[in-house]
């Protein structure tokens, strides 16, 4: 795609909302117009503080369409400057002329929807007012708008359960049994690479004792833990043991609100590893088929069956865990029946938490990156699948909790979490929503620090702090007696809460 931009707007907001009429594009510099490449031009400029005026053209082909859209000031508009708005209206209207679609979630084209949506509530203090709002002002369609409002209502209900001068940890196992086609994270999974484990645990354990310390030396607690992957079963019953015995010996796990084990693959469950998990405090598991579709899941890369995700499951629920169930709509081979199918089986199982992901198409994949048939504007039986899901969940006593959004996703839709009452997982809205610190050990964690500059009410401020992102780098950099990469962290970390900026 050729882009070209005259005046101050942000580059890759732009990109992303060209995205959403040309999913799967990819921009270059100084490409030359040519016959099937869409060419943008977006113009933008304002006058200080009354309005923001923007003009997009579309060129595809033989055909143009152009729009312009001027903003005036208003209290309501809560994303980053009135020419983003400008912008995305111009956008929406020449995109709609040129292709005929309607994005469902109109303008807005960031990971955590609802974020807007709270703060348009903030604004305007009515959940019918904000509805109509996203409605109006950024062009989401009803449901998307009643979706975004509900997560935003109950991410403010979980904000209470926040302890103050809390925080939360997350430990990366970035291994797996196979990889999946979709997968673009860092996961390991060949014999000699999954050989290193071990060494690799050495080195996380460390990791996490000298977290844990400046955890401490902040004055903060810890209010969840989560141990994601990659697989964090891939690790055999004595290394989970090993894992799970070093963090009660540095954490009171009976004093945290939440101790997620995503367990994920079913093929990696076994009643030994859940004992272990129980013995030390794990509260809540996620067991993900994805889908219960055998050809699928054989498609896609599992080496699970769906026999094997039932008997899994099984097993985590006479271990008393609360239970959450990851399933993807849209998926290459699926359809609605298939999904609707998984749907409610899922449903009649009655787990406490629900995550319906929406296929997204990521750069890293392996088997599905080449694959142009993945990407669809309207999101053909995605979008029938995700609006059933919603629908199916809602009235089995399921509610939205938390929400957000990716880059090439299937029609440009949405993943979201629903749980019944009481059921949510404190994790994934703490760290969705930036509402406190998470600090990260392990290949490819990222420690997110926040902070309130000007005191509880002030600006939150940000700083993230990278871990190398392969494990053999990790282990150069973390194994071994090599201590000068942690001191430097924890002093970026000090550095960062020291700070009145």
């Amino acid at each position: 795609m050729i882009l070209h931009i005259h005046g101050d707007i942000n580059r890759y907001y732009v990109e992303t909302l060209c995205l959403i009429f040309f999913p799967g594009s990819t921009f270059k510099e100084n490409e030359e117009s040519a016959q099937g490449v869409p060419e943008v031009t977006v113009s933008v400029y304002s006058e200080k503080d009354k309005s923001a005026t923007a003009y997009v053209s579309i060129k595809l082909n033989d055909k143009i369409c152009d729009a312009t859209e001027t903003v005036f000031y208003s209290e309501n508009i809560c994303i980053a400057t009135h020419e983003a708005i400008a912008v995305g209206r111009a956008m929406l209207a020449a995109g709609k002329e040129l292709v005929g679609h309607i994005p469902p979630w109109g303008i807005l084209t960031g990971v955590r929807p609802a974020k807007v949506a709270r703060s348009v509530f903030d604004s305007v203090k009515g959940i019918i007012k904000t509805k109509r709002i996203l409605r109006d002002e950024y062009f989401l369609n009803p449901q998307k708008a009643a979706l975004a409002v509900s997560s935003a209502v109950a991410e403010m209900r979980i904000e209470r359960k926040l302890k103050k001068n809390s925080c939360s940890i997350y430990i990366s196992i970035p291994f797996c049994p196979s990889r999946c086609a979709y997968c673009s994270f860092v996961s390991y999974t060949t014999p000699r690479l999954l050989s290193m484990i071990d060494e690799y645990l050495g080195a996380l354990i460390r990791d996490l004792r000298d977290t844990v310390t400046t955890v401490s030396s902040l004055g903060m607690s810890v209010s969840t833990l989560y141990i994601g992957g990659g697989t964090p079963t891939t690790l055999t019953a004595e290394q989970l043991r090993r894992l799970l015995s070093t963090v009660s010996e540095l954490i009171d796990v009976n004093s945290l609100q939440e101790f997620t084990l995503e367990a994920g693959r079913p093929d990696t469950i076994t009643k030994e590893k859940l004992d272990i998990a129980r013995e030390y405090g794990v509260s809540r598991i996620s067991v993900n088929p994805q889908t219960l579709n055998d050809d699928i899941l054989a498609e896609i890369g599992r080496r699970h069956t769906v026999l094997d995700f039932y008997r899994a499951y099984e097993l985590a629920k006479e271990s008393g865990f609360n239970i959450n169930v990851d399933l993807i709509a849209g998926l290459p081979g699926d359809d609605f029946k298939n999904f609707s199918e998984t749907i409610d089986k899922v449903i009649a199982l009655a787990p406490t938490n629900v995550t319906v992901h929406t296929f997204s198409v990521k750069k890293a994949s392996d088997a599905l990156k080449n694959n142009s048939g993945v990407y669809s504007l309207s999101g053909g039986d995605a979008a029938k699948c995700v609006s059933y899901s919603q629908i199916k969940l809602k009235y089995a006593g399921y509610k939205p909790y938390y929400m957000y959004r990716q880059k090439n996703t299937v029609g440009n839709l949405e993943n979201v979490g629903f749980s019944v009452e009481g059921g949510e997982s404190l994790y994934n809205v703490f760290m969705m929503e930036e509402l406190q610190t998470i600090f990260a050990v392990g290949a490819g964690a990222v420690t997110k620090l926040v902070r309130r500059s000007g005191g509880a009410k002030g600006e939150t401020v940000l700083k993230r702090i990278f871990r190398p992102k392969y494990p053999y780098e990790y282990l150069r950099d973390f194994g071994g007696e090599n201590r000068d990469i942690p001191s430097q962290i924890k002093s970026e970390i000090l550095d960062f809460f020291s700070s009145d900026e």
